[in-house]
């Protein structure tokens, strides 16, 4: 290959990158101007908040108070050093409601809520209904994406904050019953120490955030799944892999952002 064939492949490669973010852009603003229209037809969003949020509450729930139990008891041995044992329920705190509970509820709802939306709307491309649906003169995006989009933006937040409860309640059943740290002082330096709007509002917004990329994501790589088995497999993987990198890269810009005021 010469150097004509290698320039002329890069710019092919350039081309085609530039022309997938530009679809992908096009149809992300198009689903922030229908999400009013989504929200007034509130059983379509109600029923994907069941189906994003309420099958995805196991594993939220489970992976929320493990990750409670083990901050818990790493955070004692560690204060434990300062003498500052009775201090664990602010680490605990603060650690899931900055932190561990807003990525980590976001990194299993791509695994599961993402993967599942993702080979939803490739196995409706690969079997023609979303061509069924603008033959008939129905928009796809207005029909079938808008409604899971606001669903998922709707549903992240409320796992965030189950699985940040859930955390601290296991943090509790760790540091108070199991090792025995004062009941008094893990809750009184938990209520002092967290801020309801500079730390609980600062993981609200980043849940936010979250699900508003992650569903885009997983619905995006549905809407342009090749239709066959092969395109929808490789696209739900794709999602997943995206989302979780998505996720990570934006709780750094947003953390900088929010906590460097």
């Amino acid at each position: 290959m010469n150097v004509i064939q290698m320039l002329g492949a890069l710019g092919a490669a350039t081309r085609e990158a530039l022309a997938d973010w530009g679809f992908g852009a096009r149809l992300f603003f198009k689903l922030l101007k229908m999400s009013g229209a989504a929200l007034k037809r509130f059983g379509l969003v109600r029923d994907q908040v069941h189906f994003l949020g309420n099958y995805s509450l196991a594993i939220i729930t489970v992976s929320g108070l493990f990750v409670g139990f083990v901050l818990s008891l790493q955070g004692y041995y560690t204060l434990q050093r300062y003498g500052s044992a009775e201090a664990l329920g602010l680490l605990v705190a603060l650690s899931l409601v900055r932190e561990l509970g807003p990525v980590v509820a976001a990194l299993l709802y791509a695994g599961r809520a993402g993967a599942s939306l993702t080979a939803e709307i490739g196995l409706m491309r690969a079997g023609e209904q979303l061509t069924a649906l603008e033959m008939m003169a129905v928009d796809p995006v207005q029909r079938i994406l808008a409604p899971r989009f606001m669903g998922g933006v709707i549903a992240l937040p409320l796992l965030t904050a189950v699985f940040s409860a859930v955390g601290i309640f296991g943090g509790y059943v760790v540091g108070v019953l199991l090792i025995g740290v004062d009941a008094g002082s893990f809750w009184s330096q938990m209520q002092g120490g967290v801020d309801v709007f500079k730390d609980v509002g600062n993981g609200i917004v980043k849940s936010i955030v979250f699900g508003v990329a992650v569903t885009f994501i997983a619905l995006l790589q549905g809407y342009v799944a090749k239709p066959t088995p092969e395109g929808v497999a490789s696209a739900t993987t794709r999602s997943v892999v995206v989302s979780s990198l998505s996720v990570l890269g934006l709780d750094f810009i947003l953390t900088a952002m929010m906590f460097s005021i």
